[in-house]
């Protein structure tokens, strides 16, 4: 074995030195290029010093503090990714690399100082060698994953390959220090993995060709890395197999280190290559380590303030806005779902959708419907593959400027969508943003389905009050061909009774003007307003009586004096015709009806009599007044008691009804008089 680990350092020794020569020859001058070689030509050195360990046979002290100094030169070249320093005074002048320099010469320092004090252990080394190392994989993963794509694309190598180097020694130390002393096994195989990944090191320098990558880390704390946890668990599940094979006298054996070896390196690749898992894994940190990066009850308060003070035309326009100003958009629309292949454009601000885009729109309808997640087009046109089984036209949707979908939910049910416009440079969302938008988007969607319910209320409504005057007008008109067939059925009897043609006239020009109310009415979309006088009710109630009278049974009714009140006379009139007609209709002709009048000091009493067939008391209870329901078939509208009694009631009266089957019935009206003369509106 130690033939084999001596030939592994001296290839990777020379293999190293080979990688140097040809950065060297290239003749980039930037910082980061003369940085890569002097990591190189320590890595050299390192793995030289190895080597000679192994022929030589001094202390192992001195091969790990050459790691230690390799560890730190790799460590601030990942750091100097980071900025923008070229020249190396500047570079030492930069916070986080003398924060880095600082630390580590402290621990190692610390660690040998610790060492040497205490006889030479090794205890402190493996536990500094355990830090290192994973603070480089802290690094390496937030270089990583802070890349855009572009940079990925190009780093990715070097990352593999400085991470496998990095987890190994982790796996080697973390293993030295449960047991208390390194398997050379793996300390010999050292060699041959610092070989192995000097192709992809020399991969990654070809693609950095201008030696500046730049990259912006977006959180420089070191627990916002997943390394850390993973690491903890590994060294948990460590201690534990440690705890389990002591306990039971056992060893470590090669087959335990490898699977821990191998277990380290599929976390590694799950990690960093498995896309999926990485951002499940990033935002389950994020939102359990990490402060959220929005205060929902402001966000609250301020949607609610946006809502209550916004000027807007429509509510469409104000939630498209206020979606809008969530993300600086300097556009948007608000779609509403028509069918499964159409939408229609409620509200659209600086964009102009047109018929193309609707296929596209209802892709992404689908995918909504299915995911319940928001479309980012720029993540869309960097990784098409978080978006599964959407495909999606992006010079076309370029050409209609549309950057974000919101989906809309109420409840469940899929209400439409919000496209936003913005610049092609605009950032990619990230899950809090995400979280946010769906937020408000819910809230936007109640707001905008409450309102599109009080349209749909109000206009009914509309309906409901222009069908009521309409059932009144054809109740007025009903009155008036009652009155003209009157004088038809009576013509060829009493046609040449002077008195009667008087009549005539007077029933004519009476049916004239209601007439002309009637019209009046409908031109104005509304019931005409009711106009009081001065009425003698006793002789609006004889002139009803006397109207009534050419139908059997007769009416009786004794006049009374000084019986005047304020009062709308024509409306009243209609109301006791009514009510006399229907006491007439459910009287035969051999029975009688009867009104009267009493005068009490500050209200009159009306009380219409008969002998007919009378109501029971469910009916009088349920449908009397009820309007639109009628006993009379066709013949009846069913709004002549409810029309009585929304005028008596309107003028402050009473009407009262007691009956019983096959005896008769009697209406009783109370009205307060009112001797003033005023127009009620």
């Amino acid at each position: 074995m130690d033939s084999l680990g001596l030939f592994g350092y001296s290839l990777a020794s020379a293999a190293y030195f080979t990688f140097a020569l040809l950065i060297f020859a290239a003749r980039n001058n930037t910082t980061l290029a003369r940085w890569v070689i002097i990591s190189t030509l320590v890595t050299v050195v390192a793995n030289a010093v190895a080597a000679a360990q192994i022929q030589l046979g001094f202390s192992l002290q001195w091969a790990m503090l050459a790691d230690g100094f390799k560890i730190a030169c790799w460590s601030l070249l990942i750091i100097l990714c980071n900025t923008e320093h070229r020249t190396f005074k500047a570079l030492i002048s930069n916070h986080y690399i003398r924060q880095y320099i600082s630390i580590w010469g402290i621990l190692m320092l610390a660690c040998w100082l610790a060492s040497f004090l205490l006889n030479y252990s090794y205890e402190y080394i493996f536990l500094l060698f355990i830090v290192l190392n994973l603070w480089s994989l802290v690094l390496l993963e937030q270089l990583y994953r802070s890349a855009n794509s572009q940079v990925r694309w190009a780093i990715w190598p070097m990352v593999i390959a400085l991470a496998c180097i990095a987890i190994f020694d982790f796996v080697l130390y973390a293993q030295a220090t449960m047991v208390d002393g390194v398997d050379f096994d793996f300390w010999f195989s050292r060699g041959y993995i610092s070989l192995i990944v000097v192709p992809l090191l020399l991969i990654s320098t070809r693609r950095i060709r201008n030696g500046s990558v730049r990259i912006f880390v977006s959180r420089h704390v070191v627990f916002y890395s997943s390394m850390l946890m993973m690491a903890g668990i590994y060294l948990l599940v460590m201690s534990f197999a440690g705890y389990v094979i002591n306990y039971l006298g056992g060893e470590w054996g090669s087959v335990v280190s490898i699977s821990f070896l191998i277990l380290s390196g599929l976390v590694l690749v799950a990690l960093l290559i498995t896309e999926s898992l990485r951002r499940k894994l990033k935002v389950f940190i994020a939102k359990n380590f990490f402060a959220n990066k929005y205060e929902y009850r402001d966000e609250w308060l301020n949607l609610i303030e946006k809502i209550e003070t916004t000027n807007a035309e429509s509510y469409y326009q104000m939630a498209t806005q206020i979606m809008m100003s969530k993300v600086d958009a300097h556009g948007g629309a608000i779609l509403k779902k028509v069918t499964d292949q159409r939408f229609s454009i409620q509200y659209q601000e600086n964009v102009a959708l047109n018929e193309s885009i609707n296929e596209q729109l209802v892709q992404c309808s689908i995918f909504c419907q299915k995911q319940g997640w928001i479309i980012d087009i720029e993540e869309y046109r960097q990784t098409p593959t978080v978006y599964p089984e959407l495909t999606l036209d992006l010079t076309l949707i370029d050409s209609n400027n549309i950057r974000i979908i919101v989906p809309i939910f109420i409840g469940k049910a899929f209400y439409g969508m919000f496209t936003l416009a913005g610049k092609k440079e605009t950032k990619q969302l990230n899950w809090e943003d995400r979280d946010l938008l769906f937020a408000i988007s819910k809230q936007l969607g109640n707001f905008v389905s409450l309102h599109e319910a009080n349209d749909k209320l109000a206009e009914s409504k509309q309906f409901d009050a222009f069908n009521r005057m309409s059932a009144f007008l054809v109740h007025d008109l009903k009155n008036v061909q009652a009155q003209l067939a009157l004088i038809g059925t009576n013509a060829k009897k009493h046609g040449d009774n002077p008195e009667f043609i008087a009549d005539v006239f007077e029933t004519v020009e009476s049916a004239t003007e209601r007439l002309s109310k009637v019209l009046s009415q409908l031109r104005n979309k509304q019931v005409a307003q009711s106009e009081s006088i001065l009425v003698d009710i006793s002789e609006l109630i004889d002139s009803v009586v006397q109207q009534r009278n050419i139908c059997l049974p007769l009416v009786t009714f004794e006049k009374i004096n000084n019986c005047e009140m304020a009062i709308d006379g024509e409306t009243f009139h209609s109301v006791l015709n009514h009510l006399i007609q229907n006491a007439q209709e459910a009287t035969n002709k051999h029975g009688w009806v009867k009104v009267e009048l009493t005068h009490k000091e500050n209200n009159l009493e009306i009380k219409i009599t008969d002998n007919g067939c009378g109501m029971s008391e469910s009916f009088i209870n349920n449908r009397l007044f009820k309007p639109f329901d009628t006993t009379k078939g066709n013949a009846g509208m069913g709004i002549g008691v409810f029309e009585a009694k929304q005028f008596i009631e309107g003028i402050a009266g009473i009407i009262k009804v007691e009956s019983i089957e096959q005896e008769g019935t009697i209406f009783i009206i109370d009205l307060p008089i009112n001797p003033v003369y005023e127009l009620i509106n």
